[in-house]
Formats: C-alpha cells, sequence, structure tokens
C-alpha cells in the first residue's frame, strides 16, 4: 500500500487521488508528486557515510544551498537525539539510531507526506518513545501528514488521529482513532484491537 501511495508500484485497479486531483500515467508529473512526499522501510538502508552526509543527501540533491544544509541538518540531529554522532558512519548505529537517521534524512526537505512502515519493529522502549515523539511533532507542529502501518495497536492508540483496519488487502474498519479503540462496529475489530485475534 505505501509503494502504490508512494507511486513506486502501480494499483491494479482504481484511481489515485494526490490533494483532491487524480495522479495522471504522466511520468514527470509522478515524479513532482513524489518530490513532495518521503517513505521510510522497515528495514533500515543508510549510505555507508556518516550520519550527517545520510541526512544531508536529499537537501543536497534538491540544490539547497551549504548553509541551509548546515542549518537543517544540525536542527534535525538535535531533534533526533544524534547530535553527537554525526561524524559517526551510519552502518555502525543500533538499529533505533539507525532508524532516527533515516527519518531526520526522510523529513529534511519539509515533505508533506511522510510514510512509515513499522517504523518501531524490533526496537527498544527508549527508541520507540523517541520515534513516537518525532512523528507526533512532525505531524501536529509541522504540519506533515504521516501514514503509518504498524500491527502495534497500542502504538496506534498512542499516536494516531486516524485509523485504518485492513485484513487481507481489504479496508474492514476506518474512523478516528477513539471510535476504532473504544466502539468498533465490526467484529473483527473489536477482536484484534482487544488482542483475542491476530490475523
Amino acid at each position: 500500500m505505501l509503494r502504490i501511495i508512494n507511486l513506486l508500484t502501480a494499483p491494479t485497479g482504481g484511481v489515485y487521488y494526490f490533494h483532491g486531483c487524480p495522479v495522471p500515467g504522466n511520468t514527470r508529473e509522478q515524479v513532482n508528486i513524489q518530490r513532495k512526499m518521503s517513505l521510510v522501510f522497515q528495514k533500515t538502508i543508510l549510505f555507508k557515510e556518516s550520519v550527517w552526509n545520510n541526512v544531508a543527501y536529499g537537501l543536497r540533491a534538491r540544490g539547497y544551498s551549504r548553509e541551509e544544509i548546515y542549518e537543517r541538518v544540525g536542527s534535525l540531529l538535535d531533534q533526533v537525539g544524534l547530535s553527537d554522532l554525526a561524524k559517526r558512519r551510519a552502518d555502525t548505529l543500533s538499529g533505533g539510531e539507525a532508524q532516527r537517521v533515516a527519518i531526520a534524512r526522510s523529513v529534511a526537505f519539509d515533505p508533506e507526506l511522510l510514510l512509515l512502515d513499522e517504523p518501531t519493529a524490533n526496537l527498544d522502549p527508549y527508541n520507540i518513545e523517541l520515534i513516537e515523539e518525532m512523528i507526533t511533532t512532525l505531524n501536529r507542529e509541522k504540519g506533515i501528514t504521516v501514514v503509518i502501518v504498524t500491527h502495534n495497536v497500542f502504538q496506534a492508540r498512542r499516536i494516531a488521529d486516524e485509523v485504518i483496519f485492513l485484513d487481507k488487502g481489504e479496508i474492514v474498519e476506518m474512523g478516528s482513532a477513539e471510535k476504532i479503540f473504544t466502539n468498533p462496529e465490526h467484529e473483527k475489530t473489536r477482536l484484534y484491537v482487544e488482542g483475542k485475534v491476530v490475523f
């Protein structure tokens, strides 16, 4: 689903809308839309360079000035608690540190839409808390729309405003987080949020 939203995979049917307008088949137009979003995969992929260079990469590719890159990268590393690791090679980081770098890199250019695939899977509680705080800040203070795929019901309940419950690629139920977690309409949803069934 995230690959389709990010225009990396073509849907088998239906129409894709972005800002209420159908996305054309024109590759150039799709690239323009892709430049407004960022996708972080569950398995973190970083360059074998410093943490600083990893976060700066997208900004350099987009032609930001040296001064703006310095300011943005420094600010982001402060936000994710990794300023002291700026010169360290990214491939020597722990899983949680690497995921924080990946998210910082993905939001360096202020995307309108951030797509996250299981952003805290297999991480320790400390890194989970840091990443959840980061996601909440990006959404509520910077206005970035965040779409998260997660199997963690507790995480969804903590940070989501809206929830879509999917089963085998089909929407079972969607609505506000409060409604989904306190008064779901569908039996499958109720069993899942109560931890009684894992699909």
